[in-house]
């Protein structure tokens, strides 16, 4: 029988993670002069892409640099155990109803759980279990230190320190970047943005957080939860309590919670992903470290307001933290394709799709004044292998949420369903590449190369049918290229219903301001940041009223400033007529010149964009 077709229950699994020791055996081994692969980081996407690339007949080894004991990272030690999932917009029964769009060894993975919400322990049993079925898989865990061999701009290695500081110069012909930080990709040379930074903010991303446990969960008092109005539960999660949001943090700057994501645990015990930790710099040890600390203070306090607030946990004591943080966003390396919110707003497929996805593009809060946002949420949108291939380095890929993504998207396609399917394209590409005789970079830039790959991943699990869609009413609407302009920059959101940006409803002044008022951060060559008092003559710009409608001549005015040219209001529209900036067939079609929509006040900001700065979203 094949290993892949082994149905092991819900129980067994949680009987042999019982079992689980990490990896002596594997340590134990002496490295190989050369692998066909090395896969660097033990998190899901980096064992799914050993998995992938010794069932392909590769010699693998899967090395981890972050001190670990064990594999399974954001699972086994973050204790991420609700996860994103990306379902089909083509509904099948299932264990949920639904059908995933990332199968192969996702699935095989997911299929050995519980359900909604997993328990980690088994979870990390599983992996267990994928990997040792491979023989050609090599384990080695709590590595002091690596560092890439990089010569002639090829990635040809990575020179390791083991546990015992002994030094190994370990060459690979492909080298799969799993880090979740891009680490290995960044210390060859691969360029790459730092959070929002191509938003012009690099010093902000999405919260990190610490997931803590709670004992003393009943049958009884989980259907309690469930019961709440405000609250949605099934037999393994819930999610809802949003009143506690409301808690005062004793390090308002640094910490703060949101609505509760629980997820029951096989031992009696409940994970709860909730706390937002503020200004922690994943890239720098130090700061990780203190953020690990405020969490752990944080903690016990967060587990006492819940139990005195909601009479449905007061049953339940503090256990702990996680023994490492869930950390959403740091690198986004610059790959030979970057995936685009234009992709995800108009769910696009692309030739060289390995993976696709589907999750919301949820952004969570960047700092305490900040509330996050669902962006919007596609139906199916397509991940390149090209995405996946960095600029610069050559014998690397790059796989989960450090890819070549641009920050928005990254939203969605950070999950671990989609990392672990770029994990098992991942592990393919190499074989099919050295197979050929060719670099996977070279691999991005064949066709039929790229066909066989999606072929070979077909036949290997992977669900690579990008289903027939009805067109999304926002892409029917007629200011959607407006709109997908101002969605690309941040400037608007459309919630779980893509219905938020109201872009029929009347548009104001202030709002209209502080849009363009943004361009100057997001692209600083061409625009300016806007005064109190921009042409010396007494502007009305700080005096505007929040709710007053927008006019024609008062967005050209702003646009006028914001471009750092000097109009009166009674001529600026004149100026940007003339310029070519906005062009009369926009002007003409405008309903009600004395009250702008917002989609008018979006096509408007497009056109400057455009015809000034040159820059198009689509």
């Amino acid at each position: 029988m094949m290993y892949s077709k082994v149905a092991v229950g819900c129980v067994l699994a949680g009987l042999l993670a019982m079992l689980f020791v990490p990896a002596p055996a594997a340590n134990a081994q002496s490295y190989q002069e050369h692998y066909d692969v090395i896969v660097a980081g033990t998190d899901p996407e980096g064992i799914a892409a050993a998995v992938s690339a010794a069932r392909n007949g590769l010699r693998v080894l899967l090395a981890d640099g972050k001190g670990r004991e064990e594999i399974g990272g954001l699972i086994t030690l973050g204790w991420l155990n609700s996860l994103d999932l990306n379902y089909s917009p083509v509904k099948k029964q299932g264990r949920s109803g639904h059908r995933f769009l990332n199968r192969g060894i996702f699935q095989e993975w997911y299929d050995r759980l519980e359900g909604t919400s997993i328990d980690v322990v088994s979870a990390g049993g599983a992996f267990r279990q994928l990997v040792d079925h491979e023989e050609n898989i090599t384990v080695k865990l709590k590595l002091q230190d690596w560092k890439p061999i990089v010569r002639n701009g090829k990635l040809e290695g990575l020179e390791i320190t083991d546990a015992a500081g002994k030094v190994e110069r370990v060459h690979a012909s492909v080298v799969v970047d799993a880090t979740q930080d891009a680490d290995i990709a960044a210390m060859a040379g691969v360029p790459y943005t730092v959070g929002r930074e191509d938003l012009g903010d690099p010093s902000s991303r999405m919260a990190v957080t610490l997931v803590f446990k709670m004992r003393g969960i009943t049958d009884e008092s989980w259907k309690a939860i469930g019961r709440r109005k405000d609250t949605g539960r099934d037999d393994r999660s819930a999610w809802g309590f949003p009143e506690a949001s409301r808690y005062v943090s004793s390090r308002p700057e640094r910490v703060a919670l949101r609505g509760l994501n629980i997820g029951r645990q096989n031992d009696g015990t409940v994970l709860i992903n909730a706390m937002h930790l503020f200004d922690v710099d994943p890239l720098d040890a130090s700061s990780r470290a203190e953020g690990m600390r405020i969490g752990r203070e944080e903690a016990p306090k967060i587990a006492a307001y819940l139990k005195r607030s909601f009479k449905e946990l007061e049953q339940l004591d503090y256990a702990g933290t996680a023994p490492e943080l869930y950390v959403r966003e740091s690198r986004h390396i610059q790959g030979e394709y970057r995936l685009t919110m234009a992709d995800v707003m108009e769910n696009r497929d692309h030739w060289d799709a390995i993976a696709y996805g589907s999750y919301e593009v949820d952004i969570q809060r960047l700092n305490r004044h900040d509330n996050g946002a669902v962006m919007m949420a596609p139906l199916q949108y397509g991940v390149p292998y090209r995405a996946l291939v960095p600029l610069k380095v050559d014998n690397l890929l790059v796989v989960g949420r450090s890819a070549s993504f641009d920050s928005l998207p990254h939203g969605s396609a950070r999950v671990i369903p989609l990392g672990m399917a770029t994990g098992q394209a991942a592990g393919a590409a190499a074989k099919l590449a050295l197979e050929r005789g060719i670099t996977v970079r070279e691999l991005s830039r064949s066709k039929e190369a790229v066909r066989m790959l999606q072929e070979r991943l077909s036949s290997q699990g992977m669900d690579l049918v990008m289903h027939d869609l009805v067109e999304p009413a926002y892409m029917k609407h007629p200011a959607y290229r407006g709109l997908l302009a101002a969605v690309s920059m941040n400037l608007t959101t459309g919630g779980y219903s893509n219905d938020r940006w109201n872009l029929d409803g009347t548009a104001g002044t202030h709002r209209f301001q502080e849009m363009v008022g943004k361009l100057a951060v997001i692209h600083p060559q061409y625009f300016r940041r806007m005064s109190d008092d921009l042409d010396g003559a007494g502007t009305r710009e700080a005096s505007v009223i929040e709710g007053e409608s927008l006019k024609l001549q008062e967005a050209a005015y702003i646009m006028c400033a914001a471009a750092g040219v000097k109009a009166d209001r009674g001529h600026a529209l004149d100026v940007l007529l003339d310029r070519g900036w906005v062009n009369r067939e926009r002007v003409e079609s405008l309903g009600n010149q004395a009250a702008l929509t917002n989609g008018e006040a979006f096509l408007l900001i497009r056109d400057l964009l455009e015809h000034y700065a040159g820059v198009v979203y689509e």
